[in-house]
């Protein structure tokens, strides 16, 4: 019998691969072709009809490097064929096995009408069923001739991600322009044969149902004449007939399929080119939505159909009819599918009000659901925010490529680290790009976790990235699986219809707490730097533009510039997608993003400067404002407020040290420098109490191999480790800075074909060491971090994430531990014991480990090491190339308050304006542990003041938000400024224009203020 299933297998295949697939299409004409090529960049829709092109033939060259061509195709349909179903055969030069990541094709009428994408999978354009005979045919391509980077041999330095450096030497030859009768008998025969072989293949071998399905292929094998398979395919498929009606167990599996089209917001292609993207997929998805009535596709990403509504306006018009029909479905309620461990805690919250509002306005359509598949890890803040947003749903994928510990559910819910629940599916298929094959059903009913308790799955299904989302024989293959005895039962559902059901079904779902950790694509917490910095300056510059625009609009009258405040936080949210904030696109994605980044920074630094002027009065000589934006006070100036010039205290000192070293005071702490220009001694003068351990030194640059299994953007395995080379050579070192208010030491250090220069600074009235640092940087495939041994023993850490912090631990007790060796913080990491902590914060980097070691005297050290660049070459083969300035600094003493406090006053420094007049903080908090994130107006126009704050410490919390207007009501709301509860509730009470506030750990909540002189 097991020879028999091996022939009957080998058989199969060659005879669909060689005979009956061809026969779908079984007669055909040439079709004449013209091709012109827009100069540069993709040009309108219009000018791209009217361009008149020269002719190409089949087998022709085409397509330079991320260029466009207009291809016109036209002929006319045979009278022949008269009563047939004909389509266009239009294959531009595919690589079938690589749907997506290549050439593609929108086709248009010539009034500009779009008809559908062309991808490997989806060559075809309907053109009549059935046709007359003699009618003209005429379509336009526009057609991308987009590099192959992730090509068969991945990972190798191209430079064909960057159209500066691409060439232009043409990448694909025409394979296919034809116009092609379609039999529709032998489509369904090649599905048939398709959806019975890859059942047959899954099931038991000692089940009878494998074996006859195998007799029944065979028998129609048999029918079927090979020279004549058009004549013969009806009576091929009556021997099928029977195996493909045989209903399901009672017991099967239940997948909801979604179609879908994960489409990378940028990747192997700039942003420009996923505009287009998005317009071939949706163009198909909206064509095939009204030939397939149980079909329903769901698309993420609000900014997504924006670029729809802007750039190809006519394809947006059939997406938004399709969403009223409720088959198209808006999804996720996100701008983007963005990273979720970088993003700061306001900026996460924006990603689903400006999601979720874009949904609201355009279609009013409310998400309950987040949709990030393909997101690297989750951060523990996440549940809270998804629910504050309104939604209660979460689904992704990625966590099924953890490299070492499998998930140990599917269906769960994920709880975040205020305490707030999340129902959570990993759809078990384990792919986001399903494509209705056998093995993957089978798979996921093998694979689902939660057998017993639950039996729904959810399937995205479809071809992303260019790949054209669901074909048309997806949809055929599901219909023949709706109810087939062996196979999962499938159902196209929207994503709320599968989550209502899953969460009914499962009453008592296991529990996850904490982040959700992808155990893979570790180093893209580190990777181009630049990209990251620009969010981390972005972020902060956002905050400051709201904060003193809603202080100067309540105090002077200050018109609030909603529109650009918009406009720039959407922009901001674009580049944390998932793979431009991590650093894993191409160069032109990253060369495109530093420049984005410095217009945000000066559009903002405009907003600021200008709201700070307004507030600040009239200049007068010799006086000026110094403005603190941060939540907690510094040298004598509130948070969120500004006062006339307050005095620095002084009392530092420099002095050379008899090794030759160097000693820096300022009262609070004493740091050693050694003459290597090493820290090592940091002593807290109030703790009688050292930092650095004997013998060991921080601030200590660290320079490892950096050559990945795979992934090399993405990746840093573990064994990076076993070499490293401590950068302790000096160049220079001098004093730098020796005045009351501040000393400072300055080293310069070489390494490689790389220079860095540090500048150590300690100033008066700060238990802070500061470190300012500028790295020319130029080694390839390395990875540098700098180190931070602590007199520090504790079993865990504290690292900061979205609206408070989470705990890792310090050790490698069991597999899940050990896996974390690379994490992620925003502002700080924080160690201590009872009594006795130290912080690391930082101004622009994400990635750090935490390890500790016995010493010889048995004591513990524990060492942070921040990680500042990498050196991977795919895809950008150049990245971190160049100068970087980074910002750090210890806080010996700390407790978590301190940590928080740091963190914020280093990336968030003071600004110093011309002015006389002092500014009250527009909404003060009378708790250093109650945090604000966001102080503006409402987006609604109404003059409300707006306010989201939280528990920072992990503790309880009571205090008092003291607004500096006259406030006539307070509301609790959602992150879309929605009420959510109102003044009297248990936690938040108004009392003489002073809002008292009750917050759980890590609580974040949303206040919205009214005001009574407000025109509404």
């Amino acid at each position: 019998m097991h020879d028999d299933r091996l022939l009957a297998e080998g058989r199969l295949k060659r005879v669909l691969e060689e005979r009956i697939r061809p026969a779908i299409h079984p007669e055909s004409v040439p079709l004449r072709v013209t091709i012109w090529t827009a100069p540069d960049e993709p040009v309108p829709v219009a000018e791209g009809l009217a361009a008149r092109g020269e002719p190409i033939s089949v087998g022709d060259r085409w397509g330079a490097p991320w260029g466009t061509s207009w291809l016109t195709v036209s002929g006319t349909v045979p009278a022949a064929w008269a009563g047939r179903t004909v389509e266009a055969v239009l294959d531009l030069g595919f690589d079938p096995n690589r749907p997506g990541f290549q050439c593609e094709g929108l086709v248009y009428r010539p009034d500009g009408t779009p008809v559908k994408g062309l991808q490997p999978r989806n060559q075809w354009v309907r053109i009549g069923s059935p046709v007359i005979g003699g009618e003209q045919v005429l379509l336009h391509v526009e057609a991308a001739s987009n590099p192959m980077i992730l090509d068969y041999h991945p990972f190798r330095p191209t430079e064909l991600g960057d159209r500066l450096t691409a060439g232009d030497e043409p990448l694909y030859r025409l394979e296919r322009m034809d116009l092609a009768v379609f039999d529709p008998e032998v489509w369904h025969l090649v599905l048939d044969l398709e959806v019975l072989g890859e059942l047959m293949a899954e099931l038991p071998v000692e089940g009878a149902r494998r074996w006859d399905i195998l007799r029944a292929v065979d028998r129609a094998l048999d029918v079927l004449d090979l020279q004549d398979v058009n004549a013969t395919a009806a009576a091929a498929r009556e021997q099928l007939a029977g195996m493909l009606a045989a209903p399901a167990e009672p017991s099967a599996h239940r997948i909801s399929a979604v179609g879908h089209a994960h489409i990378d917001s940028a990747w192997l292609w700039p942003l420009r080119e996923t505009v287009r993207k998005v317009a071939r997929t949706t163009a198909n998805m909206t064509a095939l939505l009204r030939d397939e009535p149980d079909f329903v596709y769901a698309m993420s990403q609000a900014q997504q159909y924006a670029w729809l509504k802007e750039h190809r306006p006519e394809v947006y018009a059939q997406v938004k009819a399709a969403v009223a029909e409720g088959r198209f479905v808006p999804a996720g309620g996100m701008w983007v599918e963005s990273d979720t461990n970088m993003p700061g805690s306001e900026a996460m919250a924006r990603q689903f009000v400006h999601g979720k509002r874009f949904f609201l306005d355009e279609f009013g359509v409310e998400n309950e659901e987040a949709w990030l598949p393909d997101t690297f890890g989750f951060a523990g803040g996440l549940p809270q925010i998804i629910k504050a947003a309104g939604s209660k749903w979460l689904l992704t994928q990625k966590i099924s490529w953890s490299q070492v510990n499998k998930f140990p559910h599917h269906t769960f819910l994920w709880e975040g680290i205020d305490g707030t629940r999340i129902f959570t599916h990993f759809p078990p298929v384990d792919t986001y790009n399903c494509s209705m094959l056998g093995r993957e059903m089978a798979h996921a009913a093998r694979n689902f976790k939660d057998k017993g308790r639950a039996r729904h799955s959810l399937a995205p299904t479809g071809w992303g990235d260019g790949g054209g989302g669901t074909t048309r024989e997806m949809i055929a293959k599901a219909a023949r699986m709706r109810d087939l005895e062996g196979s999962a039962v499938v159902r196209w559902q929207r994503p709320a219809e599968f989550f209502a059901q899953a969460q009914a079904e499962y009453v008592d779902p296991p529990v996850w707490a904490g982040e959700l950790y992808l155990e893979l694509h570790r180093a893209t917490l580190t990777s181009q730097a630049r990209t990251k910095q620009g969010n981390r300056r972005s972020e902060h510059l956002l905050y400051e533009a709201e904060l003193w625009s809603a202080t100067a609009a309540v105090r002077v009258g200050l018109d609030y510039p909603y529109q650009e405040l918009d406009r720039l936080w959407k922009t901001v949210l674009l580049h944390q997608f998932h793979d431009i904030l991590p650093g894993s696109s191409i160069a032109w994605v990253h060369r495109e993003a530093e420049a984005t980044y410095a217009v945000v920074t000066e559009e903002l630094a405009a907003i600021i400067g200008r709201a700070q002027r307004a507030l600040a009065g009239e200049p007068v000589p010799g006086r000026a404002v110094v403005f603190n934006a941060a939540p907690h006070a510094r040298a004598g100036v509130p948070g969120r407020a500004g006062r006339s010039a307050p005095a620095v205290e002084g009392g530092c000192s420099v002095a050379d040290l008899p090794d030759g070293g160097w000693l820096l005071d300022n009262g609070l702490l004493r740091v050693r420098v050694d003459v290597r220009g090493l820290v090592v001694s940091v002593y807290d003068v109030a703790a009688d109490r050292e930092t650095v351990p004997a013998g060991a030194a921080a601030n200590l640059l660290q320079l490892h191999p950096d050559f990945p299994n795979k992934w090399d953007a993405w990746d840093v395995d573990q064994f990076y480790r076993n070499t490293v080379v401590d950068l302790t050579g000096l160049d220079e070192i001098a004093v730098s800075a020796d005045g009351p208010d501040a000393v400072a030491l300055r080293l310069v250090r070489s390494f490689g074909a790389s220079t860095a220069v540090q500048t150590l600074t300690l100033a008066a009235g700060q238990r802070r060491l500061d470190v300012e640092m500028e790295v020319d940087w130029h080694e390839r495939e390395k990875f540098l971090k700098v180190a931070f041994p602590l007199d520090i023993h504790t079993d865990r850490y504290a690292a900061e994430t979205q609206f408070g912090h989470i705990f890792r631990p310090t050790h490698t007790n069991t597999s899940w531990e050990a896996a974390k060796f690379e994490a992620c913080n925003h502002r700080f990491v924080h160690l201590a014991e009872p009594d006795w902590g130290v912080a690391v914060v930082t101004g622009s980097t994400y990635g750090h480990d935490v390890t500790r070691t016995v010493r010889a005297d048995e004591g513990t050290t524990t060492t942070v090491r921040l990680s500042l660049l990498r050196a991977p070459r795919f895809p950008d083969p150049r990245t971190d190339q160049g100068l970087h300035r980074f910002s750090y600094a210890l806080v010996p003493g700390a407790d978590i308050g301190d940590a928080v406090r740091e963190g914020y006053l280093i990336n968030l420094p003071q600004r110093r304006v011309p002015g006389s007049v002092d500014v009250d903080a527009l909404v003060a908090v009378d708790d250093d542990a109650v945090v604000v994130t966001a102080v503006k107006l409402a987006d609604d126009l109404s003059g409300d003041v707006v306010v989201r704050l939280y528990e920072s410490r992990g503790a309880r919390a009571r205090t008092r938000v003291i607004p500096s207007f006259d406030t006539v009501a307070v509301t609790v709301c959602d992150l879309l400024e929605r009420p959510v509860g109102a003044c009297g509730n248990a936690s938040v009470q108004l009392a003489d224009g002073v809002v008292h506030l009750r917050l759980r750990p890590f609580e974040m909540v949303t206040l919205r203020l009214r005001r009574p002189t407000v025109q509404r």
